[in-house]
């Protein structure tokens, strides 16, 4: 009987929220979170002006192929939309960012660098709260850099990877592992075989010609010498103030300051529009949840229960 009352709540819960999602159209449940038609249709609409106007782009949260506050997929069609858009001035990027991958991060500075280079239009980039790594990677495409006073920026560095040597471990408790690989290094950073120093090598390869390619951006970026990037490019974060002294920013200033320099440095009138990734719920999302919601009880709980 329990069983198929539970089978009840969940079609009615899973009918509620497809109708919901349906008929509302896009229905904003908490912050950047909706539930939209649009999305369970495929469509990803970007908006369109018929005003002249720059894009204030947003690039918050991890970096990444696809996530809550930012998606590459979006990224990457906004910028090439404002490329061919007419009515678009410039690019005003608002970094809130810790970073991110090394291959989303430079798919995303070379659009913006591409975007320049065909259009001729400025971008600019004002900092939030937070720009390391990868967001500074990003915020290299920008012809000024403006941040707020509180700002933490630089980061100008490479992780390629954590090895954990988990042998001796797996040996006291009595686990045996065994990998069958065509290749010495096929089965290395594996936490069941120890690194090699061959293995090591590589992997600082790796991690040093990233770093070489992040410096390089960050030196050709701020007309510096790239010895030079490479004395404040330890992997450090910076304040706002250290980083406009070591010459990574250009200005400290409120974001509504950095808007007034653009106006100034751009001749006629136009305004300001927000570029927003909102994350929208699928369906599979929707599946989980309501899994969530009528979780069966764990093995302790039943025991407990039959206990009492």
């Amino acid at each position: 009987m329990k069983s198929r009352k539970k089978g009840i709540i969940v079609i009615a819960v899973m009918a509620a929220a497809v109708a919901l999602s349906f008929s509302a159209g896009n229905f904003r449940t908490a912050g950047t979170t909706s539930f939209s038609a649009e999305r369970f249709l495929g469509e990803n609409e970007i908006k369109s002006f018929k005003h002249d106007y720059v894009a204030v782009l947003h690039i918050v949260g991890t970096i990444e192929k696809a996530g809550q506050t930012y998606n590459q997929e979006w990224m990457l069609s906004t910028i090439d939309f404002l490329k061919n858009d007419k009515k678009n001035r410039g690019i005003l990027l608002y970094i809130d960012s810790p970073g991110g991958t090394v291959y989303e991060s430079d798919e995303t500075y070379l659009a913006l660098v591409d975007y320049k280079n065909e259009t001729g239009k400025p971008v600019y980039a004002y900092f939030g709260s937070l720009a390391a790594s990868g967001g500074y990677y990003i915020a290299s495409a920008a012809d000024q850099i403006f941040a707020n006073r509180n700002t933490l920026t630089g980061s100008i560095g490479v992780i390629a990877g954590k090895s954990i040597d988990a042998t001796e471990l797996m040996e006291k408790i009595g686990i045996k592992s065994r990998t069958f690989t065509a290749g010495r290094n096929k089965n290395m950073m594996n936490y069941d075989s120890p690194l090699t120093e061959e293995q090591a090598e590589i992997m600082q390869s790796v991690a040093d010609d990233a770093y070489e390619q992040f410096t390089s951006i960050v030196a050709t970026a701020r007309h510096m010498n790239i010895d030079d990037v490479k004395k404040i490019a330890d992997g450090r974060i910076y304040t706002a103030n250290q980083a406009l002294k070591n010459g990574l920013i250009d200005e400290i200033c409120r974001f509504e300051e950095a808007e007034d320099a653009v106006l100034a440095d751009l001749d006629g009138d136009f305004e300001f529009e927000d570029f927003i990734y909102e994350y929208e719920m699928t369906m599979n999302d929707i599946f989980r949840f309501v899994s969530a919601l009528v979780k069966p009880p764990s093995a302790q709980m039943k025991l407990n229960y039959i206990a009492n």
